[in-house]
């Protein structure tokens, strides 16, 4: 029997651990997207923030994220603190720990990850305009602080947890959050010189469409892991189930793009598809689990639809999104929390509460905003957020980084 225990813990262990890796998968898909969806003068500056973003959001989860994050309340409340750094328990690498789904080890380095993804959301939306040191600055507050004391409210057992919210795997608690840090982001930087001219949108075309695509597909091969993780645990059949309904919403969130895209702007526009599949995987992640197959269908098209006529909206309030991050994971990481009140149903067939997702989305979302808007202006004030004119004209690779992205060297 002892055996057998030991076994099922081996195994957990190492499913958590593939999900830790395709979770940190998804920063190279980031990366190309950005990169991918911004102008070949910036590539160089929108990589080595990406590349930077995992690295601050891992460090910082580390010294005290992870503690904030998890603090062990005595009573369901807004904060708490368990120390800083990792403090291995006496249970930690047994099946004592997290019900023997995985060692404390795996549970840090998969969190982490979690915590990285939400500052690289905001990464994208304020692209080509603002400073590297502006930007780090803020990832090192919002993910090392901001960040999990909201996860905290739920995922840590605190008072969102008490009062009956649930997000299964993060469409508030990560995409929602970084999302309404993006929107705070875009409104105090401006728009991009040239974006909105004379009442018209002007097109800033990306530096390679293929890159973005490729991009989306890493980001919903590490949507697996991010979902699927998410059972902590490797259970066959919860497993399986969320990766189902997490494929089926993504599908149907490229055909909302993509009928949307057509009816909005009149063309087959292939960027609302690829950004259609990143609506119907945001929508879904926070009821994967408790959505069926059938409804999941609807999360995802509703999502690549709202995608669409997020995007458009911004563009009429002059609110500059490179990527449209704000429409990906803030408008649909909130339809997909409000979508569980609508269609989850708990493990003995009960509707699962709408008021309690309201709630939930409106605190997070208030507290989210109000200190991304706080970060970036005091940031504003003392240091300044935008690049020149000039280097934003010319690319910030040239002036930030000495080389260009794109190069072709011709022999004499």
């Amino acid at each position: 029997m002892a055996i057998s225990v030991e076994g099922l813990f081996t195994a957990n262990n190492v499913w958590m651990m593939l999900a830790t890796v395709l979770v940190f998968i998804m920063h190279l898909g980031f990366a190309g997207v950005e990169a991918g969806f911004s102008q070949s003068k910036n590539t160089v500056n929108i990589l080595f923030k990406n590349t930077l973003t995992p690295v601050i959001g891992i460090l910082t989860y580390y010294i005290i994220g992870f503690n904030l994050m998890y603090p062990g309340f005595e009573v369901p409340g807004w904060f708490s603190f368990g120390g800083f750094f990792l403090d291995v328990p006496l249970n930690g690498n047994s099946t004592e720990y997290a019900s023997g789904g995985y060692t404390y080890w795996t549970d840090f380095l998969f969190q982490a990850m979690f915590a990285a993804t939400a500052a690289t959301i905001v990464s994208g939306a304020v692209a080509e305009r603002i400073k590297i040191s502006s930007y780090l600055t803020f990832t090192l507050l919002f993910v090392g602080i901001v960040y999990p004391i909201i996860g905290s409210w739920k995922w840590g057992g605190g008072a969102l947890d008490a009062a009956g919210f649930y997000d299964f795997a993060g469409s508030t608690l990560v995409h929602s959050v970084g999302g309404w840090g993006a929107l705070a982001g875009i409104i105090l930087l401006g728009p991009r010189i040239g974006k909105y001219v004379n009442g018209k949108v002007i097109d800033k075309p990306g530096s390679s469409v293929p890159l973005a695509t490729i991009g989306i597909f890493l980001l919903w091969l590490g949507w697996f892991g991010f979902n699927g993780g998410s059972v902590l645990s490797g259970k066959p059949g919860a497993v399986s189930y969320v990766l189902v309904t997490t494929s089926l919403a993504a599908c149907t969130g490229a055909l909302g793009g993509l009928f949307a895209g057509y009816f909005v702007f009149k063309r087959l526009d292939f960027g609302m598809v690829l950004n259609g599949v990143l609506a119907g995987l945001v929508g879904i992640t926070a009821g994967a689990d408790v959505i069926s197959p059938g409804w999941a269908l609807v999360v995802g098209l509703v999502a690549g639809i709202l995608v669409v006529f997020s995007a458009v909206t911004l563009d009429k309030f002059k609110l500059d999104d490179c990527v449209g991050a704000v429409s990906v994971h803030l408008t649909c990481g909130v339809w997909g929390t409000l979508a569980v009140g609508i269609f989850g149903v708990d493990t003995t067939g009960n509707a699962l509460p709408f008021l309690p997702q309201l709630f939930g989305v409106a605190v997070c979302g208030i507290t989210a905003f109000t200190s991304a808007f706080l970060i970036f202006f005091l940031l504003k004030k003392a240091f300044g957020i935008r690049v020149s004119e000039q280097h934003e004209l010319e690319g910030l690779d040239s002036h930030e980084h000495g080389i260009r992205g794109y190069t072709i060297v011709y022999d004499e």
